[in-house]
């Protein structure tokens, strides 16, 4: 049961497994948004901020952000699509064009927090990115990771992310209305908004934005049929939120912006 789970989580954003990647420069220049990348303002708003994004960018200093995440971090054969490449394509297209943004993904495939933490001092030192962002929550969930151990693992985890001198974003689970009633989210999702909280970070609901799309119809997630289209059009739309949620989280005034 909690294979076909895994399998189903892993299909919903991109399928098989895709080998580390660099976001590429060439990614395709940003269109206007979408209607289905529509979200409320709530869903892109934190209290806590990103002030090494913020210094990087007033000093003209490239940006370099990593993205350390799973399977769903990725498109097989469509890495221009996936959405850290998405997103470094928003980025470029809102910040100046002197800005240097460069997106790198770090995969960490069926990992737990804890596994995949214990890899972070050596992927810092190797990196030196100004912004992290930890795609994670998912394994554990399916492997039933007691909630407590979790939330020490991404204690641990984002103590070594900010040690390293990096901001940090979380980002949680996919949402998926196929395997919701097969393991048991809400533990997991609760955790990582302590760690967030306890640590002053920006948690980007990840769960909360696609359960968003799915319930107003913007995207069918439940379907048994879904494409690979669908899932370029759901990491469009989630590079465009990240993006977005980057630059209100940095702070970032109109000086800063093109747009």
């Amino acid at each position: 049961m909690k294979a076909r789970v895994l399998l189903s989580l892993i299909l919903l954003c991109g399928g098989l497994a895709a080998p580390p990647a660099r976001a590429g420069d060439a990614a395709p220049a940003a269109p206007a948004a979408p209607a289905a990348c529509e979200l409320p303002s709530y869903l892109l708003t934190s209290e806590s901020q990103l002030p090494k994004v913020a210094d990087a960018i007033k000093a003209g200093k490239p940006l370099e952000i990593l993205v350390i995440g799973s399977r769903s971090t990725t498109i097989p054969a469509s890495e221009d699509a996936s959405y850290p490449a998405r997103m470094q394509a928003i980025l470029k297209d809102k910040l100046p064009p002197s800005e240097a943004v460069h997106v790198s993904v770090e995969i960490q495939s069926k990992k737990t927090a804890e596994e995949a933490a214990a890899s972070f001092v050596k992927l810092m030192e190797a990196k030196k990115p100004t912004l992290v962002i930890w795609q994670t929550g998912t394994v554990d969930a399916i492997r039933a990771i007691d909630p407590d151990d979790f939330r020490g693992a991404v204690t641990e985890g984002v103590s070594a992310l900010q040690n390293a001198g990096a901001d940090v974003v979380l980002m949680n689970l996919q949402y998926s209305p196929r395997t919701e009633t097969m393991i048991s989210v809400p533990p997991y999702l609760d955790n990582m908004r302590v760690v967030a909280q306890e640590h002053d970070i920006p948690l980007f609901d990840r769960f909360a934005i696609m359960r968003q799309w799915n319930d107003q119809g913007q995207f069918d997630l439940f379907s048994p049929s879904r494409g690979p289209e669908l899932a370029k059009q759901v990491h469009d739309c989630l590079g465009r939120a990240l993006a977005q949620f980057v630059i209100d989280a940095a702070h970032l005034g109109p000086a800063q912006q093109q747009n």
